[in-house]
């Protein structure tokens, strides 16, 4: 049995949609592999990691991933359970008219310069807005074409994307730091705990981790949280307890923080992105 599942969710002439789920069974460098064309990849599920040469990069649900075309990449799963994203492919001259030109390698074919970008808290909605209404039928195409290109267009926006910076060591230290959280999300770590972990003492974490990510690391681990919410609502029949399973003390804490973060209750982005 293969590894992958692969659905597609929209194929139009400018923009196809795909719902990618791996198994995850591969803990060690895959194969190299290669896209045929330039793929932008938002993991909601879980997590991996993505090497290409000596570059690694986490993927979660904080990130959109940029698979260039024909640049070869290996796959490895450090935690167990898998994972699973939307991967999108949009016309090429609309792509380049939606990325800023800081993003884009000048010469063809299109290629990012960057390997992923962090992705604010709308972007991550709309992932799960386009997601869950296109598996659930409630959008036409059209509707998940502007859709799609509205989700395009904030990931790739300047001032709501963050390019993690600072040295390669750094940004391995928060790496392994995200795999961590993101290793157990209902845990309530503490931050000697994670220092640990990764090796390094608390005031070096903290410090490293706000300069890469640009945000601290109790956030980080919110939003991870918060994320896998947005995966979940569509089959949850109880929130008190996805709630509680996600690490929230209260149902009333998770419905405040989603609502803090996202704009709306759990209850009504579920009527949202279901019952339009």
């Amino acid at each position: 049995m293969s590894d992958f599942r692969i659905d597609c969710l929209l194929a139009t002439p400018l923009v196809e949609v795909r719902d990618v789920a791996c198994a995850g069974n591969c803990r060690h460098r895959s194969a190299i592999e290669r896209a045929d064309r330039t793929h932008l990849v938002f993991p909601y599920r879980g997590t991996y990691v993505r090497h290409v040469g000596a570059e690694e990069a986490v993927a979660d649900a904080s990130q959109v991933l940029f698979f260039n075309a024909g640049e070869g990449y290996q796959i490895s799963h450090p935690n167990p359970g898998g994972d699973a994203s939307l991967s999108m492919t949009v016309d090429e001259a609309l792509l380049r008219e939606l990325a800023p030109a800081a993003l884009l390698a000048p010469e063809e074919p299109l290629r990012f310069v960057r390997s992923r970008l962090r992705i604010d808290p709308r972007a991550q909605v709309l992932v799960a807005l386009l997601r869950h209404s296109l598996q659930e039928g409630v959008a036409e195409p059209l509707e998940g074409e502007s859709l799609a290109l509205t989700l395009v267009h904030r990931a790739l926006a300047p001032r709501t994307t963050h390019a993690a910076g600072s040295s390669q060591g750094r940004q391995r230290l928060v790496d392994r730091a995200k795999l961590v959280l993101s290793s157990d999300l209902a845990r309530r770590w503490t931050l000697a705990e994670v220092a640990a972990e990764v090796g390094v003492s608390a005031v070096y974490l903290t410090q490293a981790f706000r300069q890469v990510e640009g945000v601290p690391l109790y956030r980080y681990q919110l939003r991870l949280r918060l994320a896998r919410a947005l995966d979940l609502l569509r089959d949850c029949g109880d929130l008190a307890a996805l709630g509680t399973d996600l690490g929230f003390s209260s149902h009333s804490h998770f419905s405040a923080a989603f609502q803090k973060m996202y704009g709306r209750t759990p209850t009504e982005f579920r009527q949202v992105a279901l019952h339009r």
